[in-house]
């Protein structure tokens, strides 16, 4: 089902428009969670946002894929220079309101329809309630907003598909890192050349997982022209050289079972059993033929093949307890 939320923006605003998403960190500042960082976690794609900044809804954006770990964006320069700097990035295809929407003259309507808790608004004065980021609302409300402006929805509801998927979006950012990583002086030229092989899972990295790993953890596939060397904790998140190229840091996966932990719609225990993210389209797994649990959700007796469970040593599980937490989409 849709959900319709709303961003109060102003710091990020032109940045957050001009590249088409949005992007918060993931805690507060002293840590504690925050429901407003925890919402993007929440949007799935289709969901409809608007944007608020300077007192004016100027633009509604699409959810364009599930949100993922990133770097705070580049383009924020001081902005936010308080932030940590990883957080959750989601894909938003932004589209032009005309007019552009003054909360305020709108209040009698807007007003009552505001949640109780979470607000984006003061509802008795139209302001933007401060520490405020991404709000879920009601489809009322939006439905409001949208009676008194106008809208191209076709290109609301089709744009920027391959711009905002995820593996364009993952490039871009996993390129900002590799620009860094060539520019920083203070790498032996063998490390920095052994990271950035790392990236795409070749080097000096396989050799290492190859080392601690045989085959696929869902097939069981062990011809080695069919395996791929996966980040668990993705290489744009590592800190140093040492975790991009730490062999236990790393899965060998076919290309479809990598697509999926990459994207975190499957994950592992410590004990090896499989997690299949609930928002992930049942269908479409049972399509892929992976998984005996997907089968057994959608009422089949047997799977084409089983998924393979075997524990993971110490040193694994630290980066699957990552991976767990930052990548798989609950």
């Amino acid at each position: 089902m849709r959900q319709y939320w709303w961003v109060n923006h102003k710091q990020t605003f032109n940045q957050e428009i001009e590249h088409q998403y949005l992007w918060s960190p993931k805690t507060s500042s002293n840590g504690a969670r925050n429901r407003f960082y925890d919402n993007m976690r929440a949007a799935n794609p289709g969901d409809l946002v608007l944007s608020y900044a300077n007192q004016l809804i100027r633009y509604v954006g699409r959810v364009a894929d599930f949100a993922f770990t990133a770097p705070k964006p580049s383009e924020f320069g001081a902005t936010g220079a308080y932030w940590n700097n990883e957080g959750w990035l989601l894909p938003v295809f932004w589209t032009r309101l005309d007019p552009p929407i003054r909360p305020r003259d709108l209040l009698s309507l807007i007003g009552p329809l505001l949640p109780e808790k979470y607000s984006p608004l003061q509802s008795e004065t139209g302001k933007g309630n401060q520490g405020v980021y991404l709000a879920a609302i009601a489809r009322e409300l939006y439905e409001v907003v949208r009676a008194h402006t106008r809208v191209d929805d076709v290109r609301l509801e089709t744009g920027g598909a391959n711009r905002l998927a995820f593996g364009t979006v993952r490039d871009e950012l996993d390129d900002r890192v590799e620009d860094a990583l060539r520019a920083d002086l203070t790498l032996d030229d063998t490390i920095r050349n052994a990271t950035i092989q790392a990236r795409r899972g070749q080097g000096t990295f396989r050799s290492n997982v190859q080392k601690m790993e045989n085959a696929c953890r869902l097939t069981g596939i062990t011809n080695p022209a069919l395996l791929i060397a996966s980040h668990i904790k993705p290489w744009r998140s590592c800190e140093t050289p040492n975790e991009r190229l730490d062999g236990a840091n790393g899965l060998l996966l076919t290309p479809d079972a990598d697509l999926l932990f990459d994207r975190g719609f499957i994950s592992f225990e410590d004990s090896g059993e499989v997690r299949v993210s609930p928002r992930f389209d049942q269908g479409d797994l049972r399509r892929l033929g992976l998984g005996e649990h997907a089968w057994k959700q959608l009422g089949f007796s047997e799977a084409p093949m089983p998924w393979l469970a075997q524990g993971f040593s110490d040193s694994q599980r630290a980066y699957l307890s990552y991976h767990r937490a930052q990548v798989y989409i609950t």
